[in-house]
């Protein structure tokens, strides 16, 4: 079914209703049921449950990756494994500024799959980057702009195979003649613009070169004059700091415990911890800063050891990287219930009830994939995906072609959050029409890689934006404001080359 311009209408929906509330979930299954509506009528109720159970059933693989993934920090948290990896990448990160290239370190050499480098990298910095008193936002940004770019930059990534094999099944990069898929990767590599600029924003971010802007300035202030690490719409997620018991959420609480545990951190008090205290006046328990001198309290910092963390994420890394993340992530639980028994940490119903909790913790992050899965299964029967690409083919001039690609197949990825299905249905269309108008061949090869980077990462509802969000426990939106100025710098200075380059091999 091909409907046209119709199959925006969806979209537009959940983007605009999204941006303008702050309320992602309800506007994406808004967007799915008035795309049912458009294309059944009446019948749209029965229809949507259809869709509903079509996207359940097509992505199995990512709710498990993610719901174990959160059973799997759980773990590692509750063995305190993340505190064993956080006092050792403290002795390397004594700044802010070193945090920042310590995450971007670690999201470069975690290269193998983009899921696991934003989930390990997310989780593993954030404590870091806490501690170093950068906010939330910088570690959403440097997380996402080291996950699919430099996926898509190395050979041996889930993403530079996925297109070599793509690109090598079209006649016209068959009549080409290249030696091997490494050869061939090697010659698009250059024009993979989006993903080298957006790898040197960040790196020159990360290094202080190119200062906050916007939104991320905000945030930085924020936290200067001692507001929260995370933005207030994010103060649910971050209650336990890290408390057992429940607390208010509101910014004064948190900020005034946050100042007391400065305070004693500042006069040299190691032992300052956050407590739930009963306030007799109003019957609620507020947060507040003590001195931890007992000493099974020190004892508890002891036993966070860095072994507790580095051997399941190993596990995880190299299954990843030999077989797939889902075993990966499988394996590593296995390898956590094995260690924490013979080390004591906890028992199996300790490590069973640990893994339904962490599972638990990434329902909702789970339910605002699948409604932006479905608002992208409305959009593709709606037919958006051909509907742009023709649009887009209607410009002949060959000069110009891998720019209008780029931005006709950024565009569609980013309304669908799907790279996959985009690549898939662009390049047998893109690839043709170039060869036949004598637009550059490898050019419009690197407009589809970089169409399809950039709108993972301008698409806020993607799957890759909400595991960040989740793993940085910030919100989403705050998250997508504060990185919009480095990608419109990287977009800008992407459709620049992608321009020249159209008029000097054209």
């Amino acid at each position: 079914m091909e409907l046209g311009a119709l199959s925006v209408i969806p979209v537009l929906i959940a983007i605009v209703g999204s941006l303008i509330t702050r309320r992602p979930f309800e506007f994406l299954l808004l967007g799915s049921i008035t795309g049912c509506i458009i294309m059944y009528g009446w019948d749209f109720i029965a229809q949507w449950v259809a869709l509903l159970q079509t996207t359940i059933e097509g992505n199995v693989w990512i709710i498990l990756i993610c719901g174990l993934f959160g059973s799997l920090i759980a773990l590692l948290t509750k063995a305190r494994g993340t505190e064993g990896f956080s006092r050792f990448a403290e002795k390397l990160c004594k700044t802010g500024r070193s945090s920042r290239i310590a995450t971007f370190i670690l999201g470069v050499v975690i290269f193998v799959d983009d899921y696991l480098n934003m989930l390990t990298v997310g989780n593993c910095m954030r404590p870091i980057s806490d501690k170093r008193k950068q906010p939330r936002e910088s570690l959403a940004f440097i997380t996402g702009a080291t996950g699919t770019p430099v996926c898509m930059l190395l050979p041996f990534s889930t993403w530079a195979a996925f297109y070599i094999d793509l690109f090598q099944k079209q006649a016209e990069v068959q009549a080409m003649n290249f030696a091997s898929g490494m050869d061939l990767f090697m010659h698009f590599l250059p024009y993979n613009f989006f993903s080298i600029i957006m790898v040197a924003v960040t790196f020159l971010f990360a290094l202080g070169v190119i200062p906050p802007i916007g939104p991320m300035k905000k945030a930085y202030k924020r936290v200067e004059a001692g507001g929260t690490l995370w933005s207030e719409k994010s103060n649910a997620d971050n209650v336990e700091f890290e408390l057992e018991y429940d607390v208010p959420t509101d910014n004064v609480a948190i900020t005034e415990a946050q100042a007391d545990i400065r305070a004693m951190e500042a006069a040299g008090d190691a032992g300052a911890v956050a407590v739930a205290i009963n306030d007799e006046s109003t019957g609620q328990s507020k947060l507040s800063a003590v001195e931890n001198t007992a000493p099974e309290a020190k004892e508890a910092e002891k036993s966070g050891q860095l072994i507790d963390f580095v051997i399941p994420m190993g596990a995880l890394i190299v299954l990843t990287f030999v077989q797939d993340i889902l075993v990966g992530v499988a394996v590593a639980l296995v390898v956590c219930l094995v260690q924490y028994l013979i080390r004591k940490k906890m028992n199996v119903a300790e490590w069973t009830d640990t893994v339904y909790e962490g599972f638990k913790d990434m329902i909702p992050t789970l339910l605002t994939l699948m409604a932006a899965f479905m608002v992208a299964g409305a959009a593709d029967a709606m037919g958006l995906t051909p509907w742009v690409i023709d649009v887009a083919a209607g410009f002949p001039l060959p000069q110009l072609f891998p720019a209008i690609a780029f931005v006709a197949v950024g565009f569609v990825t980013f309304a669908t959050g799907s790279f996959w299905g985009t690549s898939v249905i662009a390049a047998p269309i893109l690839l043709p029409l170039a060869a036949s108008m004598g637009a550059p061949l490898m050019l419009t090869m690197g407009s589809i890689l970089c169409g399809c980077t950039m709108g993972t990462q301008i698409c806020f509802f993607s799957d890759g934006n909400m595991l960040i969000a989740s793993a940085v426990k910030n919100d989403l939106i705050d998250n997508y404001f504060a990185t919009l100025p480095y990608l419109g710098l990287s977009i800008g200075l992407t459709l620049v080359c992608f321009i020249v380059g159209g008029f000097m091999l054209a």
